[in-house]
This record gives structure tokens, C-alpha cells and sequence, in this order.
């Protein structure tokens, strides 16, 4: 972490099998230095999202804080995903017992201003989860937005959801907070859920994965009780997309748009309308993933894990 160019990045996150499988990579590459970690209610409990933090960090004997962040969203009630990630969010693996203690001294919200107004190099704002904290930061702390280099979300869809019948989980679960961020005038890259769907983990590269060294085998334990896809069709890596956004773009096909997150409709809020048509008439707001290059990223996504062995 010692790379002078490496990209200072703060991660909000609710591991959750594919966010532990980001989060992972993520700290063995040396174009990324992560900063800070804040763990959110999303996938399961914030509760449970800060201890699996904590063991991800123990297991791999890294020494980045922990700020825990809301526990519910901005307005409206907590939702989990614990049917497709198990009761603790990281099921199927028997983790070391954590020695890495978040802090709790300070807000996330706090810990993210702290972070971003006093970095030398303008930071990267990785959203794996709900955008509850990160709105609130945006809110609270709008002078920073000269220091973010950018916003690089997992989330939203171009069609149908995986929450609702149009909402993806991690902006349905917190519409308003997604809002907020969409209207932030930061840049914004995303990788809505369709685009994750074609990157899946296929049986072949699972095999391999599980021989790839302690971090393979965590991975592929986890995988066994991850009901995102199936070791027979194929697992869908969700969050790592946009750890790929970040260090292997070429993959994507990107398109400049405008993207509007419904609040309030009875049905619909939480919806992403992607204007890939320009129906809407606005400026573009976000760069949206419309295309992954499949093989490539599972290339990619294999020679990450052997990264960390």
C-alpha cells in the first residue's frame, strides 16, 4: 500500500458473500489504497456487516479502520438479502475470531469527511451497498466534493429488479439516499445488475478458484452457500463489477446518460430509469456499464485471486 499512485479509495459496503469477494481483491491490488472501510445495513445487520468486515480483515492481517455507518436507511424500513447470503451474511466459512476492533468513536460520515479533506490526492468513493452514509457525507460535507475523484457504485438496473419489480436491492433499499447521490454533480460510474448478471463465475473457473491459495478456498466455501446463481450455471460476482470499473475498464462498454431514481411511486420507488434514449431530456449525470466483455473478466477476476496467495 505503499504505491505513491495507487488510487486512495473509501469503501462503503454490507458483506455479504460478493461484497467480501470485492472487498478482498480489493486489498491486494496495488493500484488501490483503501483508506477506510464502512460497513452498512444492507445485506444483513449492520451488526453482522461490521463483524464480517472484521473478519475479512483479520483473515487477511490488514490493518484498515473500520467505521461502522447507519443502520437503517434515510426514511424508510430495513430490508435484507440474508436468503441469498446466509443468516450471518458470510456463510460457509469458518473465519478466524476478529482482532481488528472498529472504531466507533466517530460517525462513518465522519470518518469519510476526515478522510477525503485531509488526502493529499483526491479520493474514489466505492459503494457496494445501500448510499445511505455516502449521501449523508455528500449532504454534510459538500465542500469536499473538490477532493472526490470520483463515485464508483454496484447498483441499479436497465430493466426489471432483484428487490422490486424495477427496483435493484442496493438502491431499493434506500431510494432517497440514491437521489441524493445521482444529483451530487460527482462523477459516477456504475455497473447495474444486468451487466453483472452476463460476468458470472462459471463451473470450470470455480474449480479453478478453489486452488488458488487460502484466499481461493475462502472464497470457494463461500461460494457453496452464496445464492447468487449456482456452481452449475454459473455465480454472479455482483461487486466486484465495479472493482473492475475501477482497475480494468477496458472490459466495459460504457454510455454517458442521465440517471433518475423514482421515490415515489407506490410500486416503483427505488427504480433506476437509465436514459440510455434521452427520453428525459436531461444532461448526462452518470457513465453506465452497458456491456462486460464475460471472458476477459473472468481472466481478470482469476488473476486477482492469485494476487493475494
Amino acid at each position: 500500500m505503499n504505491n505513491l499512485k495507487a488510487q486512495p479509495v473509501i469503501i462503503s459496503t454490507d458483506p455479504g458473500i460478493d461484497d467480501a469477494v470485492a472487498i478482498s481483491l480489493t486489498l491486494f491490488s496495488n493500484d488501490i489504497d483503501v483508506k477506510l472501510i464502512c460497513p452498512i445495513a444492507g445485506n444483513v445487520s449492520l451488526e453482522k456487516t461490521t463483524h464480517n468486515t472484521q473478519k475479512l480483515l483479520t483473515f487477511f492481517n490488514k490493518e484498515i479502520p473500520i467505521v461502522p455507518g447507519s443502520p437503517s436507511p434515510l426514511l424508510r424500513q430495513k430490508q435484507n438479502a440474508s436468503n441469498v447470503h446466509g443468516e450471518s451474511g458470510m456463510d460457509g466459512f469458518d473465519f478466524p475470531i476478529p482482532k481488528i476492533t472498529p472504531d466507533v468513536s466517530r460517525t462513518a460520515v465522519q470518518a469519510m469527511h476526515e478522510t477525503v479533506s485531509n488526502s493529499t490526492v483526491p479520493v474514489t468513493l466505492m459503494g457496494l451497498g445501500p448510499l445511505t452514509d455516502i449521501a449523508l457525507y455528500l449532504h454534510l460535507y459538500p465542500q469536499d466534493s473538490k477532493n472526490i475523484h470520483e463515485i464508483v457504485l454496484m447498483g441499479g438496473a436497465l430493466g426489471r429488479g432483484n428487490l422490486g419489480v424495477l427496483s435493484e436491492f442496493n438502491f431499493g433499499v434506500d431510494p432517497e439516499a440514491a437521489k441524493i447521490v445521482f444529483n451530487s454533480n460527482i462523477s459516477i460510474r456504475i455497473v447495474p445488475m444486468e451487466i453483472e448478471r452476463q460476468a458470472k463465475i462459471m463451473p470450470a473457473t470455480s474449480g479453478k478458484i478453489k486452488n488458488l491459495g487460502k484466499t481461493g478456498k475462502m472464497f470457494y466455501s463461500l461460494f457453496s452457500h452464496y445464492r447468487g446463481g449456482s456452481f452449475d450455471k454459473g455465480l454472479n460476482m455482483y461487486d466486484v463489477l465495479a472493482l473492475g470499473l475501477i482497475l480494468k475498464p477496458e472490459i466495459f462498454e460504457m454510455k454517458s446518460t442521465y440517471v433518475a431514481i423514482e421515490t415515489q411511486g407506490a410500486f416503483t420507488a427505488g427504480a433506476s430509469l437509465i436514459d440510455l434514449k434521452g427520453y428525459l431530456g436531461e444532461n448526462s449525470n452518470a457513465e453506465v456499464a452497458i456491456n462486460v466483455d464475460t471472458k476477459q473478466f473472468e481472466d481478470w477476476f482469476t488473476k486477482m485471486i492469485s494476487k493475494t496467495i
